[in-house]
């Protein structure tokens, strides 16, 4: 009798997985045959798109800004699956487009809270879980923004949170070798999500002081970029990959 070959769950979480960049993950990675976990603070949101991502994804209900709450994810990710493959750090927020002395500190940590410490709790989490379990190691990817090396006017909160982001993930992807933890960035400009609707509908502020209306692109592109990150066995590793609106004001002077 030939050996049987018995498939094993992929097991993947995704942060800020309700809508916009981190639904079209869920989705993609769900019809790529991972199993998938979708994370964030609104309930129905998530559900609905768990319920359109199929293949057993779950949704449960979770802040990155909380450390209990990470904590718990995964716990529960921990008791249902006994391991996790995959991480895609994603949940991020902005904040309003006002001149740098107008913010306040609150929106400010709002943002670094969500954006640096949320991935930062994640990642930690991911790492206990995935150097114990059997087989060890995963995968992190974490959704970064050309705004990192690139900003756009009034957005020092954001710009700065995702240039840290790049930084968290040199450093996860060092501190992971020794345990098999492979750490990725995917930087994206102008996907179609309703976080980025004004960019095509109303313009974006541009250096000039102009404002310009912006190409986008299907943010299911995003998903199957992820998708192939995610493929790769854990001998190697997309370190950085940028996936923007071709026609975008971002290479040269757009």
């Amino acid at each position: 009798m030939g050996s049987r070959i018995v498939a094993v769950k992929r097991i993947a979480l995704v942060t800020g997985a309700g809508s916009g960049i981190g639904r079209a993950v869920s989705v993609a990675l769900a019809r790529a045959g991972w199993t998938v976990v979708l994370a964030g603070r609104r309930r129905e949101a998530l559900e609905e798109a768990a319920a359109e991502a199929g293949n057993d994804a779950v949704a449960i209900v979770c802040d990155v800004t909380d450390a209990q709450s990470v904590q718990s994810l995964f716990a529960e990710i921990e008791e249902r699956y006994r391991r996790l493959d995959l991480l895609f750090n994603n949940a991020g927020i902005g904040a309003p487009a006002v001149p740098l002395e107008d913010l306040t500190v609150e929106q400010w940590r709002s943002v670094v809270d969500t954006n640096l410490t949320g991935a930062f709790l994640c990642t930690q989490e991911a790492f206990r879980l995935m150097k114990r379990q059997s087989p060890r190691g995963g995968r992190i990817i974490n959704n970064g923004s050309i705004s990192a090396t690139t900003p756009r006017p009034l957005s020092a909160p954001y710009t700065a949170t995702k240039h840290a982001v790049t930084g968290l993930t040199k450093s996860t992807a060092l501190d992971g070798r020794a345990y098999d933890i492979a750490c990725g960035q995917i930087d994206i400009g102008n996907a179609a999500t309703p976080m980025m609707a004004r960019v095509a509908v109303a313009g974006a502020l541009q250096p000039d002081g102009s404002t310009l209306r912006e190409p986008t692109f299907d943010p299911a592109h995003v998903g199957q970029a992820v998708v192939y990150m995610a493929s790769l066995p854990l001998s190697a590793n997309v370190q950085s990959l940028t996936v923007l609106a071709t026609t975008m004001p971002f290479v040269g002077r757009g």
